[in-house]
């Protein structure tokens, strides 16, 4: 039985990827090899990352997903802004900032009760919406450092445009030399 890297996410339609990779690419050009950046295609709002898991919590987490969807009606999401975590002086995460209503918490909120009725770990951290578009890389110099920093205070990013949240979807990841490739195993309607 072999075990998958999986992980709970909303997709961010093309249009939006596109928007921030257009958005973003006078940074990426800034600062070169220092961060790895995200392909436009991977880009996605994660609610729950799971680590390695069996094909029979797959199954138990396609149910919980179609349970925890219904109840939570669509809803629309308004990307823009430009930031990173833990912040822009001690850069580790550059992301794209989620303005959200209620409803994306209450999903993210019943996703992570149920997953820990399951056995995972509770989320933490809470709800912090964002598109993660680029990592620090580990062996950052300080100098380095601080030009990422000059860079994204330099940076402005305004709005990107709004996703039409109506599904959420159950993907894994299979890590390769060149990134991530992510595949959707489920997906589940939210409540229309």
């Amino acid at each position: 039985m072999s075990l998958l890297r999986a992980f709970i996410a909303i997709e961010i339609s093309p249009k939006i990827q596109q928007a921030i990779h257009q958005a973003t690419s006078p940074l990426c050009a800034e600062l070169g090899a220092s961060v790895r950046w995200t392909a436009p295609e991977n880009i996605h709002l994660t609610l729950k990352f799971l680590g390695d898991i069996s094909p029979a919590q797959a199954n138990a987490l396609t149910a919980m997903l179609r349970s925890q969807a219904d109840a939570v009606p669509a809803f629309e999401i308004h990307t823009g802004s430009l930031g990173a975590f833990p912040d822009a002086k001690r850069a580790r995460i550059l992301w794209i900032g989620i303005r959200a209503p209620a409803e994306l918490d209450a999903l993210f909120r019943g996703i992570d009760a149920a997953c820990i009725r399951l056995g995972f770990e509770s989320e933490k951290r809470g709800l912090s919406p964002h598109l993660t578009i680029a990592r620090v890389r580990q062996d950052t110099s300080a100098s380095d450092a601080q030009r990422i920093r000059r860079a994204l205070e330099a940076a402005k990013v305004d709005s990107l445009g709004a996703v039409r949240v109506d599904s959420v979807h159950l993907f894994k990841s299979d890590l390769k030399r060149d990134g991530a490739v992510y595949t959707k195993l489920f997906s589940a309607p939210l409540k229309s």
